[in-house]
């Protein structure tokens, strides 16, 4: 049985990010199967996601915007024995640098003007076979970033910040 002080620990541990990510890049799916659209900004609607991307419109979503962070995209090119892969290639929507996206769990974040919930992990689907090649699938598990829910809607740029919020209602 765990303590009070290391449970304490633990939880000081889990709330400590001081880390600040940055946007590296930003994808829009306009519809199923297309092309994914690279932009340098897009602006994020509350409850529903990103505008020009096949998911806006979805407010019962969990699976509003994707994030993955660079870092993985690296380590899931080393695995297939190539150099970092095209993020369009996860269907992601936000690839983010210098911060552990695993260590959003139960929080909210800024990203740009825009705030997020973590809802989920985003799990690799068949498509990644046919987008990586063999064994795409398995170089994506556990490197396929977060799902997330649009709380306060905003604009993401490109270079914005992705930061922690300290208290739900932070500004």
């Amino acid at each position: 049985m765990r303590s009070h002080e290391e449970g304490s620990l633990l939880a000081q541990l889990l709330n400590r990010l001081p880390q600040v990510g940055e946007v590296k890049w930003i994808g829009v799916r306009p519809g199923r199967r297309e092309a994914v659209q690279v932009v340098l900004t897009v602006h994020a609607r509350i409850g529903t996601g990103l505008e020009g991307d096949r998911y806006l419109g979805r407010a019962d979503s969990k699976r509003q915007v994707t994030l993955i962070q660079a870092e993985h995209l690296a380590a899931v090119g080393s695995m297939l024995g190539e150099d970092a892969i095209n993020p369009a290639l996860t269907r992601r929507n936000i690839v983010v640098r210098g911060i552990n996206l695993l260590a959003l769990k139960d929080k909210r974040f800024r990203v740009g003007d825009a705030v997020f919930e973590y809802t989920g992990l985003c799990h690799p689907c068949s498509r990644m076979e046919e987008a990586l090649g063999p064994g795409g699938y398995n170089a994506m598990r556990g490197h396929g970033g977060i799902t997330v829910k649009v709380v306060q809607e905003g604009v993401i740029q490109v270079g914005d910040g992705v930061k922690v919020m300290k208290e739900m209602n932070d500004e």
